[in-house]
């Protein structure tokens, strides 16, 4: 059958700031159930892309756009690299999430940056990139997106739950996808235990190794955003003002934070998911044992670990997905997960 298979590279950078992702999928084009992650590694950040894209928050119009320039041409010879490592011949497009610097949809903000023009310029290849603004202006959330994915691709599982710079959760309520934003988790974990010199809390033994301040527990199980009902998303400005003056008010040492940060988001996850046999867990935060076995007893049930390229990759095999259905006119945007006015294919496309 013609075109039966298509080969995407697909491209994620999320707010921990863990490196590139990339991933080259092979999809059947005519059944989403069939598709295969062929490569996959992370590329780490330099301490240099990691300040800057750490700080682009404070950057000036004119720097952002420089920035985002700049960050579509590494992301361009990230790219080739990838290509070259892996002998990678047959490759349809590219799509690619950015890198999030702004996201307020309250107020009609949402901005990736990594300039999909420069991407296919750097790679000669077509690149399908910004899947967040359009829905924002349709009114939307702009996020998750990634539960279409996890409609098509994962339907057998009850709940989809990713434990990245945010947990969020996708799953099925009267005949529809809900998803939504749960609670930071990675993102603020990582800030305090790089404090103390480590990148991240291996298997969470730092927090496990705390108390728990009970006041700070309180007061970040009260804040508003819990009690808000879906569509809702969060971003780094929200933990910025939100979170990190609470801690630093009520706390000081790092083992106390990073376990009551554990038990709160625990709490908050296990809210939304119910016990069940069926939950597909991704992201960085699955291999945080102390954070799965605190959810697991709030839950009262066993969690089955998905395959490590699934946990680590889930991502950026599911906007290479996202870049599949915009080329293919379909809908990668869920009106009952995002808020927005209407389903929509969402993404712009760059030829090279």
């Amino acid at each position: 059958m013609q075109n039966e298979y298509r080969y995407v590279i697909g491209l994620m950078s999320g707010t921990s700031l863990d490196g590139l992702d990339l991933v080259y999928v092979k999809f059947n084009n005519f059944d989403t159930k069939d598709f295969s992650i062929v490569h996959a590694e992370t590329q780490p950040y330099s301490l240099k892309w990691k300040s800057d894209l750490k700080e682009s928050i404070t950057f000036s119009k004119s720097e952002l756009k420089k920035l985002d320039d700049d960050y579509g041409i590494y992301l361009g010879k990230c790219v080739n690299k990838f290509i070259a490592r892996f002998s990678i011949q047959e490759i349809d497009f590219i799509a690619s999430h950015g890198h999030t610097v702004f996201h307020q949809p309250d107020q009609g903000i949402t901005l990736q940056i990594g300039n999909g023009k420069k991407i296919a310029e750097v790679t000669k290849l077509k690149v399908v990139c910004d899947f967040r603004s359009q829905d924002v202006a349709l009114g939307g959330q702009g996020a998750p997106l990634v539960p279409i994915g996890d409609e098509l691709l994962f339907s057998n599982y009850d709940y989809c739950l990713n434990l990245g710079g945010f947990a969020n959760v996708s799953y099925v309520e009267n005949r529809q996808r809900i998803a939504f934003d749960i609670c930071p988790v990675n993102i603020v974990l990582n800030f305090y235990t790089r404090k103390l010199g480590f990148e991240f809390d291996e298997s969470g033994n730092i927090a496990a190794s705390g108390t728990v301040n009970f006041q700070l527990l309180n007061v970040l199980n009260q804040l508003s955003f819990y009690s808000k009902s879906p569509p809702k998303s969060l971003g780094l400005e929200w933990v910025q003002e939100e979170i990190y003056p609470l801690i630093n008010d009520l706390e000081t040492d790092v083992p106390t934070i990073l376990k009551t940060f554990v038990k709160h988001s625990a709490y908050q996850i296990s809210k939304v998911i119910k016990k069940s046999n069926t939950i597909l867990i991704t992201g960085g935060g699955s291999f945080n044992t102390y954070l799965i076995s605190e959810i697991e007893k709030n839950i009262d049930s066993k969690i089955e670990m998905a395959p490590k390229l699934l946990i680590e990759y889930k991502e950026a095999l599911i906007f290479a997905f996202l870049g599949l259905l915009r080329l293919n006119g379909q809908v990668n945007c869920l009106r009952s997960v995002t808020g927005a006015k209407n389903d929509h294919s969402s993404g712009v496309v760059f030829n090279p």
